[in-house]
């Protein structure tokens, strides 16, 4: 392959879209099955490894190659045939690249899916069509709608196992859909599926000549995503200040982050938070070289043309539109904490974009049942895996935007300082 070959290729490959997204679903729903068929329909897993799972599959006595062994790598996972931590895998296409978050099924789990689905731009939901919704499918959805998962995916896996009955679809999209209606589900698509035999994964099948949308990697390859990131509040949290000690590079000031919303252009009047003070950018540079504009996620240094004190913590936006400057904050918590619970009183260390304060439980408003989305106003504490509105009081202001207007300035995480483990992750209701 020639230098010039290889540098188009690789210039494609750094330009490809890419497209984050999470699996959910029950027990045996068939969500490993599913990513091990992408997986093999891409032609993205080695020869060694096909070979690997189907002497698996052999051993076991499987009847056909379990594909769901591609993903299920812990060996709890293979003995209980459950999954149990979030596996990441990744895989491309012409046209776009993926990250897979296989997150788990069980309620005990529910932290891992937090975890897994929190950056997704899209959430796959899979039902078995002999089951049809279940208790968990609720929940999964009411979970990727409290993240603001933009698009979501139902799929209904194992058509196969009831002979294709187009009414055993519609009943199941009808009942998700009006379902759906009671959250905040911005772009919803159901597909019919086996991911067992391929069906409707890489290619239409002859199986469903009632079904008329596209295949399932058909739309996660073509779902419009560009338009989900916030571009209009500019938000840049500095992660690190670039000073090089060079004798050739004397005046040299770059404020190293990655654009969390916005789009930031080298002239754009800017102001720096908490200071208040502002500048223009003078300049935005990359790994690469300058670039003529940045927005998210990119990863770039930006350069101004005054000399204001910024450090760490610190955030580059607008002047007449900033984050709030907020020590009280109202917020939905997921609890992760296996050793003790969350209760008022408590005092954490917090992780706000690249700012550290400490906080305080100040009130616990509810405890919110996730399968019926009851608020339980009596509850005193968070147990592991339980959600809840807190009212949290920081030691210093958070730069701090809505969740639902900005994913990464209205999350947060809290650490227990003593172990050092993050024990909650956050999103931002109100903030003042």
């Amino acid at each position: 392959m020639s230098q010039a070959v290889l540098e188009a290729d690789t210039a494609m490959a750094r330009n490809m879209d890419l497209l984050r997204f999470a699996t959910a679903g029950s027990v045996d729903d068939g969500k490993s099955t599913l990513i091990g068929r992408l997986l093999y329909d891409t032609k993205t897993i080695f020869a060694d490894q096909l070979e690997a799972v189907e002497a698996v599959s052999a051993a076991r006595g499987d009847e056909y190659t379990n594909l769901a062994l591609l993903t299920d790598g812990l060996r709890a996972e293979r003995e209980q045939g459950i999954t149990i931590d979030v596996a990441y895998r990744y895989f491309a296409t012409p046209r776009r690249k993926f990250i897979i978050a296989d997150t788990p099924g069980h309620i005990q789990y529910t932290r891992n899916m937090v975890t897994g689905a929190s950056t997704a731009d899209l959430a796959l939901i899979l039902v078995d069509a002999r089951k049809g919704l279940v208790e968990q499918s609720r929940r999964h959805a009411f979970l990727t709608s409290l993240l603001r998962v933009p698009h979501l995916v139902l799929c209904v896996n194992k058509m196969d196992l009831v002979d294709w009955d187009h009414s055993v679809f519609e009943k199941i999209a009808d009942e998700f859909t009006s379902f759906a209606t009671k959250l905040d589900v911005p772009d919803l698509t159901v597909v019919p599926i086996s991911a067992l035999n391929g069906d409707n994964i890489a290619s239409r099948s002859e199986n469903t000549p009632w079904y008329e949308g596209p295949s399932l990697l058909h739309h996660l390859e073509h779902v419009h995503i560009a338009s989900d990131r916030n571009l209009v509040d500019v938000r840049f949290p500095v992660q690190y200040v670039i000073r090089p000690q060079s004798t050739t590079v004397t005046d040299y000031r770059g404020y190293a982050g990655q654009v969390a919303s916005g789009v930031l252009k080298p002239g754009d009047e800017v102001m720096a938070m908490p200071s208040g003070m502002t500048s223009t950018i003078a300049s935005i540079d990359t790994a690469e070289g300058p670039v003529d504009e940045a927005f998210p996620p990119m990863s770039v240094t930006v350069r101004l043309s005054d000399e204001i004190d910024i450090s760490r913590g610190d955030m580059i936006c607008r002047p007449h539109n900033a984050p709030e400057a907020a020590q009280d904050i109202e917020a939905m918590v997921c609890w992760m904490d296996e050793s003790a619970p969350l209760r008022v009183g408590g005092k954490y260390a917090i992780k706000h974009t690249t700012r550290a304060a400490r906080a305080v439980v100040r009130g616990l408003q509810y405890k919110l049942d996730v399968n019926t989305l009851h608020r339980d106003e009596e509850a005193s504490d968070l147990a592991l895996n339980e959600i809840g509105r807190v009212k949290l009081r920081t030691t210093v202001p958070l730069l701090a935007d809505e969740y639902r207007r900005n994913r990464t300035t209205g999350g947060f995480i809290l650490i227990d300082e003593s172990t050092n483990r993050t024990v909650a992750a956050g999103m931002i209701i109100e903030a003042n």
